[in-house]
């Protein structure tokens, strides 16, 4: 048997997808006792066809990620794999999330030759990032640092921030972790420090919603437990309204009592303007059976306690960029 793999061609999307299939094709082999063969299709996204841009001046959500289901539902690959920070809220129709492996490191990482963490850095250093939420958290805590963009592959970044004299760069540490760059990992953000997207260090294996043997073999790697947070994280997300690339951060994490096969599950949101002058950081817990409800019920609480204008400033924001813009 043989399925088709859409994937982006980054080293670090086809370093997922391959370590995704090596998971598949071994759970495969050891419940049915056959081999299945998994063929890799790499399509390019606009996303990694426009390498200078700030990824949230992107009009449209998905800019990783739409190319692939588009090939999804022609029917040129039988399934995709994405970050599943990429990936927006909404699924398109005629595709489902048939599963998602258990999740790598979370946490966003420091990366820098000269400095082991932001707190020692002097005033007027420059931290690089490519994520309107990781700026705005750090402005927040040091208004006195200043933040570039910066684009490109997990290289190219590192060597953009040595030939400009960066103090550091922050990156997602799954990324660094799944391509063998952990050494280059200088320290980690808590997620009251820098809160992470919402689905971040999870990977998605998306499939035609009428795909039922496709979507029966990706079941076999679904990890339940981080389903049930990622799920949490994005109902959250969603009921702000939030795109991807939005400074909005959410993650859970289940305790599980020795007698609860859900546990109880901890929430953790932010909401910020991207200059960080603004900020709001709750946390929540809940039962962790019901993941749509809690992420939907903590966004409620983030809007009254007053995420609401912070939402409503970050609008006013944008309109005047585009205002600008034209």
């Amino acid at each position: 048997m043989k399925l088709r793999l859409g994937t982006r061609g980054s080293e670090l999307a086809l370093t997922q997808s391959r370590q995704v299939a090596q998971q598949v094709c071994d759970a495969f082999q050891q419940q049915r006792g056959e081999a299945l063969a998994i063929e890799e299709v790499i399509l390019e996204t606009r996303g990694d066809a426009d390498q200078s841009s700030a990824l949230h001046s992107h009009s449209t959500p998905g800019v990783f990620t739409k190319e692939l289901e588009r090939a999804l539902l022609a029917g040129e690959v039988d399934f995709a794999v994405h970050s599943l920070k990429d990936l927006p809220t909404q699924t398109p129709e005629g595709l489902q999330i048939a599963a998602i492996p258990q999740r790598e490191d979370p946490w966003d990482a420091w990366l820098s030759t000269t400095a082991p963490d932001l707190v020692d850095l002097a005033p007027g250093s420059q931290v690089a990032t490519g994520s309107l939420r990781r700026r705005a958290q750090i402005l927040h805590e040091y208004p006195e640092l200043e933040v570039v963009g910066i684009r490109g592959n997990i290289d190219t970044r590192i060597a953009k921030v040595k030939e400009r004299g960066d103090a550091g760069l922050i990156l997602a540490a799954a990324g660094l972790r799944r391509t063998g760059r952990e050494a280059l990992i200088r320290s980690t953000f808590s997620v009251s420090e820098m809160t992470p997207a919402p689905g971040q260090g999870a990977l998605a294996l998306e499939v035609r919603a009428e795909d039922h043997v496709t979507a029966e073999i990706l079941a076999l790697v679904e990890h339940a437990e981080t389903r049930r947070e990622v799920t949490a994280e994005r109902a959250f997300l969603a009921a702000l309204e939030g795109g991807c690339h939005l400074p909005i951060g959410a993650f859970a994490r289940t305790s599980r009592g020795a007698d609860s096969s859900s546990g109880t599950m901890i929430l953790v949101g932010m909401v910020a303007t991207p200059e960080g002058d603004q900020l709001l950081r709750l946390g929540t817990e809940g039962d962790g059976s019901d993941p749509i409800a809690l992420g939907e019920g903590f966004a409620g609480s983030m809007l009254k306690s007053g995420g609401q204008e912070i939402l409503a400033e970050l609008l006013r924001r944008s309109d005047l960029t585009r205002e600008s813009d034209s």
